[in-house]
């Protein structure tokens, strides 16, 4: 029988990419593997803006693309469940929740590629925590794939002995540096909270696991990875093998010479511009998207920024004259160009011209920008971006922080310091130093 891996990615583009991008790693160095991703299948919910269809517009467009460029890699559509999600759950508790409801037709699955397979491994995206129980009870060797950073790993597999004394408003977390409570990924300190006993659950099952693949590389964050390969994190039993065989990141290009963004760069002098983009799920509100205009205007720098529209519209197209200050777009036309939704953020940040980074601190924009030597304004939105900041700023030195005001507002003179001094404190040398070491 064939060799076989599966991967197991969570709902959401993102996800999915990284983990094609995991499998297209496999296949360099294992060309004979069979590689077969598994792809959710969503329940119906009362908000389709919650829970998109997994397989939807560009996402389907995306697995097409993958199916005929890279042909060794199957996708296998789990089959539709009938099970309704009776409220609306946080976006991370359905996150979790989805993989749970597709659990017996992730049974039936791997049981049938085990009938004409030898599995080796099957990997697992960190919210797909419920698939574990199904592998181990068949025996499959099971491994998580974790694509948020090192520091936000030990945090976790630290989670069952941090919960014993959880009182402090500054943590000690092995390998990283004292945490605020308040800079903890949403739910991990909130004992009521639903998701936190995902988080407890999934940090004890981890610890389990045949190994943990981790999206970075030993030179970033090297006392989180000693500290867990120390077995500092998991005090009270073994800690599983650490694999860091970052940066996976997607190596397209197909958009470099095409997107009207690029070409504008080409017209602007070297490491001059500020590039501010948030993901595909980061938004603001109104008001705030003006603060940033009048900050970015009053700077004087120049900038390339991807606007979209506020949380309750962020799926339709801005319309920019509404929501920037008036007269915005034809004051700064000459150092200053916006995009809407989208750009090709590799290919950006890879550009000559730009010299700083604007980012809410997800994992892969931080990778990113790491291996572009670009160094960063830290303003994190979700997840466990705030501690992505922390780790950026206090400890791998490659960042700065931007102070926010109640309810995490950002003023326009901060934004206007911040630009002008991104590319101080010797952040560009420290951040190609780090950058040199997954390069060579």
């Amino acid at each position: 029988m064939k060799d076989a891996i599966v991967l197991y990615p969570s709902r959401g583009r993102g996800h999915l990419i990284t983990m094609v991008e995991l499998g297209k790693l496999i296949l360099k160095h294992h060309p004979s593997f069979s590689i077969t991703i598994l792809i959710l299948s969503t329940p119906n919910t009362n908000t389709s803006s919650t829970a998109p269809n997994y397989v939807a517009s560009s996402t389907a467009q995306y697995i097409s693309t993958v199916n005929s460029t890279t042909p060794s890699i199957n996708f296998h559509h789990l089959p539709p469940i009938s099970e309704s999600v009776p409220s609306t759950p946080s976006p991370v508790e359905l996150s979790y929740l989805i993989p749970r409801l597709n659990n017996f037709n992730l049974h039936e699955t791997l049981k049938t590629i085990s009938q004409t397979s030898k599995l080796k491994a099957f990997i697992i995206d960190f919210f797909c925590d419920a698939a574990f129980e199904v592998a181990t009870n068949l025996g499959i060797p099971t491994y998580y794939f974790f694509t948020a950073g090192p520091s936000a790993l030990a945090s976790f597999l630290y989670l069952p002995t941090l919960q014993q004394n959880m009182d402090n408003t500054l943590l000690d977390i092995p390998g990283l540096p004292p945490i605020q409570a308040s800079d903890m990924p949403d739910g991990m300190i909130n004992r009521t909270a639903k998701v936190y006993e995902c988080f407890l659950n999934n940090a004890t099952h981890m610890a389990k696991s045949n190994g943990i693949v981790v999206n970075t590389f030993d030179l970033l964050e090297t006392k989180a990875i000693k500290a867990i390969s120390d077995g500092l994190s998991v005090p009270d039993g073994p800690t599983p093998p650490i694999f860091c065989i970052g940066p996976v990141m997607s190596s397209s290009n197909q958009d470099r010479d095409e997107h009207e963004c690029l070409k504008w760069l080409n017209s602007q002098p070297s490491q001059s511009v500020v590039f501010l983009c948030f993901g595909s799920m980061g938004s603001f509100s109104a008001k705030q998207l003006k603060e940033m205009a009048v900050g970015l205007e009053n700077s004087g720098q120049r900038f390339l920024w991807v606007v979209r529209n506020p949380p309750l519209d962020k799926e339709k197209d801005p319309n920019l004259d509404e929501l920037l200050p008036k007269g915005f777009l034809e004051r700064t036309k000459d150092r200053g160009f916006v995009v809407k939704q989208w750009a090709p953020q590799v290919a950006v940040l890879s550009h000559d011209s730009v010299g700083g980074f604007v980012t809410h601190c997800g994992w892969n924009s931080v990778l990113e920008a790491v291996w572009c030597g670009v160094p960063m304004i830290g303003w994190p939105l979700y997840a466990e971006q705030r501690l992505n900041k922390v780790v950026l700023v206090e400890e791998t030195k490659v960042g700065l922080g931007l102070n926010e005001l109640e309810n995490g507002f950002v003023s326009a003179a901060e934004l206007e310091k911040r630009v002008e001094g991104v590319d101080g404190l010797g952040s560009r040398e420290r951040i190609e130093r780090k950058s040199y070491g997954f390069k060579r």
